[in-house]
């Protein structure tokens, strides 16, 4: 199945590792060194120009993405527990 993440981004939910909630995770110092290393590495894209609600880090055979998006954590866990079980949202 797949998760629409906004404007044209569309990941397969089985890549999912995780749903973070940008305001509750940003403010730890861990999680601002693993976005920044994230993006020195070309890592995260950037799924829209507004305000970033939540980020989507997924792993695959090929590669590691992370995916920052203006649609909150909630309501993504809620279209990806419909189609996933045993979902994480943090």
């Amino acid at each position: 199945m797949y998760l629409h993440l906004g404007q044209d981004y569309i990941v397969k939910t089985k890549d999912i590792i995780a749903i973070f909630d940008m305001e509750k995770t940003s403010i730890s110092q861990i999680t601002k060194n693993f976005l920044r290393n994230a993006s020195k590495k070309n890592m995260v894209t950037y799924v829209s120009d507004e305000l970033p609600k939540s980020f989507i880090v997924l792993k695959n055979e090929k590669q590691e993405r992370i995916y920052v998006s203006s649609i909150s954590s909630t309501t993504l866990a809620k279209r990806a527990s419909h189609k996933k079980k045993g979902f994480l949202n943090l």
